[in-house]
C-alpha cells in the first residue's frame, strides 16, 4: 500500500466532509464496506470520474480514506497499464472537541492498569500510578531526547519546550513566575465523577512527562483549584 500524505489537524481533516458531493462520496464508500474504484464511485453517484477522483483524493489526504494501488484481475501481464487506485473507509477515527479531551488516553491508561492489576494481583492504585508514569515518561520522548544533553540542569528552553509539549496535549499551559499553570483539564468529564482517581492519573501521567523533560522529581504537584487543571509544574 503506498503512503498517502495525510492533514494531522483533525479540524481540517473533518472540515473536508462540509462539501455536499465529497460527504456524499465517504458516505458511499462507507456503506460500501469494502474497496471502490474511482469508476465505481463514478457510476454509482452519476458524476464524471475525474470529480470522483478529486473527491476520494480529497477524502484520502484528510486521512478518511485509505488507498492502495492495485491492477484489477482482469488487467495481468505486458500492456496491463499502471496499477488503479482503490479506496476503502479508514479504521481510524477523527474527532474534534473544543476544549480538548483526551478521553482515548484515560481509557488506554485504565484499562492497562486492570490487565496488570488482574494480573500481578497489586492494589489498583498503585498500578495506575506506575501505568500513567512510564506513559507518560514514553509519551514525552522529543523532551527526553533534548533532555539528554543538558549537563548543569534544565533550563528556559527545556521549560519553553515542555509548555510547547503540554500545549498540543490539550493543556492550554500558562507560564508564570516560578510554575505552569494549565487552563484546560483534558479529563473534564471524568473529573466530575471520579475527582480523586482521574486526578492522581493526571498527576501521574504529568509526572512521568516531566521527568522525561529532565526537570527534578516533584515538579508536577497536585495543586487543585477552580477552573483549572487539577496540577501545576514548578519551574
Amino acid at each position: 500500500m503506498k503512503v498517502v500524505e495525510k492533514m494531522s489537524d483533525p479540524l481540517s481533516a473533518l472540515g473536508v466532509l462540509t462539501e455536499p458531493m465529497r460527504r456524499r462520496v465517504y458516505e458511499h464508500v462507507a456503506l460500501t464496506g469494502g474497496e471502490v474504484s474511482r469508476d465505481s464511485v463514478a457510476s454509482a453517484l452519476g458524476v464524471a470520474r475525474s470529480v470522483a477522483a478529486f473527491h476520494l483524493d480529497k477524502l484520502a489526504r484528510a486521512g478518511l480514506l485509505d488507498v492502495e494501488y492495485r491492477r484489477p484481475p482482469e488487467r495481468r501481464g505486458p500492456g496491463a497499464g499502471r496499477p488503479a487506485k482503490w479506496y476503502r473507509r479508514a479504521a481510524g477515527e477523527v474527532s474534534v472537541s473544543v476544549p480538548e479531551r483526551r478521553y482515548a488516553l484515560a481509557a488506554e491508561l485504565l484499562a492497562r492498569t486492570v490487565e496488570r492489576a488482574g494480573a500481578e494481583g497489586d492494589a489498583v492504585d498503585g498500578v495506575l500510578a506506575d501505568v500513567a508514569r512510564a506513559h507518560g515518561r514514553g509519551a514525552a520522548h522529543e523532551l527526553r531526547a533534548a533532555a539528554s544533553g543538558i549537563t548543569d540542569g534544565p533550563g528556559v528552553e527545556s521549560v519553553e519546550r515542555l509548555a510547547d509539549f503540554l500545549a498540543r496535549q490539550g493543556y492550554e499551559p500558562r507560564m508564570s513566575e516560578g510554575a505552569i499553570t494549565m487552563a484546560n483539564c483534558p479529563f473534564h468529564a471524568l473529573v466530575e465523577e471520579h475527582r480523586d482517581l482521574v486526578c492522581r492519573m493526571n498527576h501521574a501521567w504529568l509526572s512521568g512527562v516531566t521527568e522525561a523533560a529532565g526537570l527534578p522529581p516533584g515538579t508536577a504537584r497536585l495543586d487543585p483549584a477552580s477552573g483549572r487543571c487539577c496540577v501545576t509544574i514548578a519551574t
